[in-house]
């Protein structure tokens, strides 16, 4: 199972002036009593930090809306090679929409899926 978690902080400059609300997608794991949180930094850099569910709590706090997808992630999910947070967060859905390019798009789309079905939304 897999939890995005949307931000609207972020340090880059690009993301400030092209995004509204949300600025930054990062990828959460759910594995048994631990969460691993796949944080984009740049092309070919991610950082692994593991998390705790109270963690969650204090991101929300500050924040950060979580979109739960029951999806598995992929195996390889460390060797793809996407430019942005949104294609790494698309990739590891599994999910090959081409107009979704912003962190804001990504929430509207898993938010108000079209199929009715594709993910919950965590408040």
């Amino acid at each position: 199972m897999i939890i995005l978690a949307f931000s609207d902080k972020t340090s880059k400059i690009l993301p400030r002036i092209i995004c509204r609300h949300f600025r930054h997608v990062a990828v959460i794991d759910v594995q048994k009593n631990t969460l691993v949180l796949y944080q984009f930094i740049r092309h070919r850099h991610i950082e692994i930090i593991r998390l705790k569910w109270r963690d969650l709590k204090i991101l929300k706090q500050h924040g950060w809306k979580f979109v739960l997808v029951a999806r598995p992630l992929p195996c390889n999910i460390m060797t793809h090679r996407a430019r942005t947070c949104v294609a790494f967060a698309k990739y590891a859905i599994g999910m090959h929409e081409v107009r979704v390019q912003t962190p804001d798009g990504l929430y509207k789309k898993l938010k108000n899926p079209p199929d009715g079905g594709f993910s919950c939304y965590l408040d």
